[in-house]
C-alpha cells in the first residue's frame, strides 16, 4: 500500500462547499484541520486583519492513489467554481511509523 499525505490549502469561503463535495464523493473521511492560517500565496496575502482579512485554512488527509486522483478532481470542481479563490493541493509520500 502507497500511502500518500495531501495537503489542502484554501480560502476558509470555500471550506463549507469542499467537506460538503468531499462527503457526496465519499472521499476524505478522515482529516486533521487547521482552522485558521495566515500567509502570503499566489493568490495574495491571507493575514486575518484590517487590511488583508481573508483568511486560509489547511486540510490534511492521508489516502492511497486512488483516493487522491478523486481528491483532486474534486478540488478542481471547486476551483472552476470559485476561481477567484485561492486552493492549492500537495501531495507527498508518507510512511506510518506508529
Amino acid at each position: 500500500m502507497k500511502l500518500l499525505r495531501v495537503e489542502i490549502i484554501a480560502n476558509r469561503s470555500i471550506e463549507e462547499d469542499m467537506h460538503d463535495a468531499f462527503r457526496k464523493a465519499g472521499i476524505v473521511r478522515h482529516y486533521t484541520k487547521f482552522p485558521v492560517v495566515h500567509g502570503v500565496g499566489t493568490s495574495g496575502p491571507r493575514r486575518g486583519d484590517h487590511v488583508w482579512p481573508e483568511e486560509n485554512f489547511v486540510l490534511t488527509t492521508y489516502c492511497e492513489e486512488e483516493e487522491l486522483d478523486a481528491i483532486v478532481d474534486v478540488v478542481r470542481e471547486l476551483k472552476d467554481f470559485f476561481c477567484d479563490e485561492g486552493i492549492k493541493v500537495f501531495v507527498s509520500k508518507a510512511k506510518e511509523i506508529l
